[in-house]
């Protein structure tokens, strides 16, 4: 795996529009850890999934209900969860909002063409 540039400016950094309300933006990443920024419409649910990865999940702006191993949790800015490998989790945002991901190791299939 390659390893992102050294400084990335949110200006000029690709953002891909992930369809069905989502985007994201890679914000920096080797083979051990990856942050990532998401952007949620109003509304959008973020389908429940599970990976390998441990996660740090930070609340920019909106309000977000998130689901992990089947607790659910109302966080707002400034707040953040932790998701451990291979739990079950979601998230729904009825405010639209902007998370900051972090996942450890870095989530290959998010770099794959």
């Amino acid at each position: 795996m390659s390893e992102s540039a050294h400084f990335t400016f949110g200006n000029e950094a690709e953002i891909e529009d992930l369809g069905g309300g989502l985007k994201r933006q890679m914000l920096g990443y080797n083979h051990e850890l990856m942050a990532v920024k998401i952007w949620f419409d109003e509304g959008i649910t973020a389908y429940t999934h599970s990976h390998r990865h441990s996660q740090v999940t930070y609340v920019v702006e909106g309000e977000f209900h998130f689901m992990i191993a089947g607790v659910t949790k109302v966080l707002k800015a400034g707040d953040s969860c932790y998701i451990p490998p291979h739990a079950e989790h979601g998230a729904t945002s009825p405010t639209g909002g902007i998370l900051i991901d972090t996942f450890s190791p870095a989530r290959e299939d998010f770099l794959e063409e």
